[in-house]
């Protein structure tokens, strides 16, 4: 398991996964907010029906006062208009019937229905005393044009002997006496608690909707926070395992360095295949750096790395020394050409051998070889006459079966010229003094 997730984690497969898991976080979201829209619709249209349900139960009491009120203006003034404004109200407009259709809504509206209708049916009792009271009227006054629905009220025995005058009063009594408030007050009190049920079975739904509401919100709430947390979650991926190993490989590209393999799997594997091409693009590149810049038989630099170091060293902390094999025609005449090879190759490993790893030697001719004595400007010319004389000694070795090989060497200290093509001009012109001098030693090239 370790070296599964070391070898890198698929960004494919994570980005598959985190849009297979925000599509459907997406449409819980969609499907939340359509639930959570339909409960704000539900909540608003239980709010319309408890005001229409209030407003129908007030309705009926509204009725029955404007009732009221037309029955005692007409016993009282004995004017027609309020009679007429009466049954209008009780038969055309029918606000009281309709309140009870209103109410009858379904079975949760049936306990204020109930009330409702305990109201009304007092107030079909409280008409009855007023068609009486009414009757009472229009035979004191000889009324002959009023509504049929008066024919069938028969006047008591009594009542019906009253002079005028004592029936407008007996009218008048009826709806005003106590008897008379005394069903007001119930059609009212059936009222209330009509009212009492349509607030109560509000709350109800108010509470009911109001918790289905608030869970709606706690689902919304909770998938918007998962998304925000998977967006998240998917930048962070990107940028860890996408992007940033992208910026840090342009990085190491343009520093001509190997790609690090970090990031997803994708990206190790494009990382892995660019190293090996780097690698093997920079392996040759070397090789043929090196055979372009070495020589291939002595594998010193030749004259393509000798003029490359000379077009680039500091001159004035280095010393430049032109060796010249002395009699080298003579090696390859009386040797072979084989022996001639053999003395560069022992030349080059003796100069190897005694100058530092830091010195640069070169092979620029036949038989003529440069060392570059680099960061030696404290460096003393005894030290460098020891090395000549080390390397005299070793050269004049013969039990490699090769004939006693000599040098003629011309030195310069780069403090003395100016630059390197008078540093080259007069270490040669050193060493043909050494020349000059019987071959086999050192000439130091002198400013003075």
């Amino acid at each position: 398991m370790f070296e599964k997730f070391k070898s890198g984690i698929s960004i494919r497969r994570i980005h598959v996964w985190l849009i297979v898991i925000l599509a459907f976080v997406s449409v819980t979201v969609v499907f939340s907010t359509i639930r959570l829209t339909r409960t704000f619709y539900r909540i608003e249209s239980a709010y319309r029906k408890n005001i229409d349900l209030q407003k129908a139960a007030r309705e009926l009491m509204d009725a029955s006062d404007y009732l009221t009120e037309q029955v005692q203006r007409f016993t009282i003034s004995g004017d027609m208009r309020f009679l007429e404004q009466y049954f209008t109200e009780a038969f055309e407009s029918n606000r009281r019937e309709d309140a009870i259709s209103k109410m009858n809504a379904g079975p949760e509206t049936q306990a204020a229905l109930m009330h409702l209708q305990d109201a009304m049916d007092n107030s079909v009792a409280l008409m009855n005393q007023e068609y009486y009271a009414m009757r009472l009227v229009i035979d004191a006054k000889g009324y002959t044009d009023y509504p049929d629905i008066l024919d069938s009220v028969t006047l008591s025995p009594e009542d019906a002997t009253l002079s005028p005058e004592d029936k407008i009063n007996r009218a008048t009594e009826l709806v005003l006496n106590d008897d008379y408030y005394e069903l007001k007050d119930k059609i009212r009190e059936g009222m209330r608690e009509s009212l009492a049920e349509i607030d109560k079975l509000a709350k109800t739904k108010e509470d009911a909707e109001s918790d289905s509401l608030e869970r709606e919100i706690n689902i919304v709430r909770t998938v918007i926070i998962l998304q925000v947390i998977l967006t998240l979650i998917m930048l962070y991926m990107t940028s860890h395992l996408g992007i940033n190993p992208i910026i840090m490989a342009a990085d190491r590209i343009r520093d001509d360095s190997p790609i690090r393999e970090v990031g997803s799997k994708e990206f190790r594997y494009l990382a892995q295949a660019y190293n090996k091409m780097y690698s093997k693009n920079k392996s040759s590149i070397e090789h043929l750096n090196y055979q372009v810049s070495h020589d291939e038989l002595t594998g010193v630099y030749n004259r393509a790395g000798y003029d490359f170091l000379l077009s680039n060293i500091d001159i004035k902390n280095a010393y430049m020394m032109l060796f010249d094999i002395d009699n080298f025609k003579g090696i390859n005449d009386n040797y072979g050409h084989d022996a001639g090879d053999r003395a560069l190759i022992k030349v080059a490993r003796v100069l190897g051998s005694v100058f530092r790893d830091d010195d640069c030697i070169c092979r620029i001719g036949g038989d003529e070889f440069v060392v570059f004595m680099v960061h030696a400007s404290g460096m003393s010319e005894r030290t460098i006459e020891s090395k000549l004389n080390q390397i005299s000694e070793e050269l004049s070795n013969t039990d490699d079966g090769l004939p006693q090989i000599t040098i003629s060497v011309g030195i310069v200290n780069g403090k003395d010229v100016t630059d390197t093509a008078t540093m080259f001009e007069k270490s040669d012109e050193a060493m043909y003094e050494s020349k000059k001098q019987g071959k086999n030693t050192y000439t130091f090239y002198s400013a003075k």
